[in-house]
């Protein structure tokens, strides 16, 4: 019994320090579905976020991974003034084993119980036919393919704002954001990845590509004129820009210490493996950071462009706000002398802490 409470304990005080305001424990033996899904706040609009299907080793990884990803987006929709909140939520399981229509509709019903408080959105290990499952169940999702009405695969978009974002750090350390000439390792090519690789050898950027499946690591290199490199010989290049497009946390102890970059601006969520303790490491050895949760919020634009009456030119135009909001982050960061991440943290706070004044005076 004591066992029993002390973890119950344990967990709603992990929630608590995480300042979530709900938090939703969804199973069904007969579908195979666990899952957990997390509303960081609500402020600014319903959460909104990606639905991710991983393996986690155990219910307490994917309780941690679930929080921060869905603050994260709380901090997303915030920075790039989209009148949404926060939240995401995880599967535990093998997407490539275990994933079903019946599991995915089973998760949408849980969706539905939500009242519009959550709405999903593809992530890891989901894709547009599964949020056209959960759309059976329910009218909260988006990421639904464009013959639905949907916008489709986000990734392009995704990657379009990483672009932008890269390209607002080029202007600060070089000068310029013409990007000829520079060179740019792209770390996991997923779809995201591969739509950057894409975008950059259109601009002449000379391109190293990482990724841990060989086969589509050549099929890359050979589409794009990109060159292919071992994992382990990443952070001994000595390229402008390292863009992190894989899982988070690879930036850490060990590896920013071997790190010659200039900048860093990737897709991957949670970069950071600590937010203060490596946020300051990396302004410490003068390395720009461009914050991860701003620069990718491409996808979340485009579900907010899907919720709002979807058209392509909308979205490429709220896209386009990416550059101006990292010149904004940067310019704090300078003003201030603090990480990048901070600066970004006090700009969507800030917001936050605005629209939730205007919500309590009538």
């Amino acid at each position: 019994m004591s066992d029993n409470s002390s973890s119950v304990n344990s967990v709603l005080d992990q929630i608590s320090a995480s300042g979530h305001k709900k938090v939703v424990y969804c199973n069904d033996p007969d579908t195979g579905l666990r899952a957990i899904i997390a509303i960081h706040d609500t402020t600014l609009g319903p959460a909104l976020g990606g639905t991710r299907m991983w393996s986690y080793s155990t219910e307490a990884e994917a309780l941690e991974d679930v929080l921060r990803l869905s603050r994260a987006m709380t901090y997303k929709a915030a920075i790039t003034g989209l009148n949404l909140g926060g939240g995401n939520a995880v599967i535990i399981g093998d997407s490539r084993k275990e994933k079903s229509e019946a599991m995915m509709r089973s998760y949408g019903r849980f969706i539905k119980n939500l009242n519009g408080e959550f709405i999903t959105a593809g992530d890891v290990g989901t894709n547009t036919k599964d949020m056209e499952y959960i759309r059976m169940e329910t009218t909260h999702v988006t990421g639904v393919p464009e013959s639905l009405g949907g916008a489709g695969d986000q990734a392009p978009t995704t990657a379009k704002g990483v672009f932008l974002g890269i390209k607002a750090c080029v202007k600060e350390v070089f000068g310029t954001d013409m990007l000829a000439g520079r060179s740019v390792v792209v770390q996991g090519i997923g779809n995201v990845g591969e739509h950057l690789v894409e975008l950059l050898r259109a601009e002449n950027v000379e391109v190293y590509i990482s990724d841990i499946n060989e086969e589509r690591l050549q099929h890359v290199a050979r589409t794009y004129k990109a060159k292919p490199i071992a994992a382990d010989k990443i952070f001994a290049l000595n390229a402008d820009i390292y863009a992190p497009c894989a899982l988070g946390a690879t930036l850490n102890d060990q590896t920013i210490g071997k790190m010659n970059f200039a900048i860093i601006a990737g897709s991957a969520n949670n970069q950071l493996a600590n937010e203060k303790t490596h946020g300051q490491l990396l302004l410490d050895k003068g390395i720009l950071f461009a914050p991860d949760y701003l620069i990718n919020a491409g996808g979340l634009i485009s579900s907010y462009s899907e919720l709002t009456g979807y058209s392509k030119k909308r979205t490429i135009q709220l896209t386009e706000n990416i550059y101006n909001a990292t010149r904004d982050v940067i310019k704090m960061s300078k003003r201030e002398n603090i990480p990048t991440v901070l600066a970004a943290n006090r700009i969507a706070e800030q917001r936050i802490i605005d629209i939730k004044k205007i919500k309590s005076s009538f």
